[in-house]
């Protein structure tokens, strides 16, 4: 009996030794960059650019938004940023919201996680993303710099959402992308946490921080399969309608829908 006290008491031991390591390599986690969104209106310059215009003018999926910078379609409040569409004519749309991005302030690549806490929209036709795009996009164009969807959502599926990977060999526009989805019936009236932990081989796919999706290097591969060792940055949008977010219609009675976003994190692994 004394030694399988002796042995129970050295097996506890162990597992506490080891649920400290564990609980100390997360809090080994560097905080490089972040946006807790509790300055004032509007959001920080120093932190953030915005697209502006329609995607019908060259870049987007035939969506029916005009991107602004207006405090209408983009602002902070209360500690959060809010992306909010209106039903609205401008500029010939007939809609209007905000895009985001951290292209010429701040770019990342392998051995960062980005973390983002967002609240999701809801209704036919709302298609809010969380997402990357590789920095050298001017010099040799999508998708051979690359994307990382770290969370998209269409107003038509409310209960899910969906990560994809777009390389030169494996995009949507080839059908050769692989989109893996996750369910959770909250994600329009709660918060949830959507990231990636980024990785010289592959990059995990997490939802409230458990990983749903890994997207693997290929043996051999080059930039048209594995284009994510260059920097990417990142981008906060809404879009109305569209290839993906318009393929049910767009529900006209719903307007204004807005994003919420908590917090952006990123850590160095």
């Amino acid at each position: 009996m004394r030694f399988s006290h002796l042995a129970l008491i050295g097996a506890l031991l162990l597992m506490f030794s080891s649920c400290r390591s564990i609980f100390s390599g997360k809090n080994r986690l560097e905080l490089v960059w972040a946006d807790e969104f509790k300055d004032t209106d509007p959001p920080d310059g120093s932190k953030w650019n915005y697209d502006l215009g329609t995607g019908r003018n060259g870049w987007g999926n035939n969506e029916e938004q005009y991107y602004t910078d207006r405090p209408e379609n983009v602002r902070q409040l209360n500690g959060r940023l809010f992306i909010e569409a209106h039903k609205e004519d401008y500029e010939g749309s007939g809609y209007t919201s905000a895009r985001l991005v951290t292209r010429g302030k701040q770019s990342w690549g392998p051995g960062h996680r980005i973390l983002v806490r967002a609240k999701l929209p809801s209704g036919r036709g709302t298609w809010p993303a969380i997402w990357t795009l590789g920095d050298n996009l001017p010099e040799v164009g999508w998708p051979l710099c690359g994307e990382i969807d770290i969370m998209e959502h269409v107003g038509y599926h409310p209960d899910s959402v969906f990560a994809t990977v777009h390389t030169a060999v494996f995009n949507h526009v080839d059908n050769t992308q692989t989109t893996i989805g996750v369910a959770a019936n909250d994600l329009e009236t709660n918060f949830h946490d959507y990231g990636i932990d980024w990785y010289d081989d592959r990059i995990e796919f997490t939802f409230d921080g458990r990983i749903f999706y890994t997207f693997r290097k290929v043996d051999n591969a080059t930039e048209r399969e594995w284009p994510f060792d260059k920097p990417q940055h990142l981008l906060l949008n809404l879009a109305v309608g569209g290839n993906w977010g318009g393929k049910k219609g767009i529900d006209d009675t719903i307007w204004p829908q807005r994003i919420e976003v908590d917090w952006v994190r990123v850590f160095k692994l």
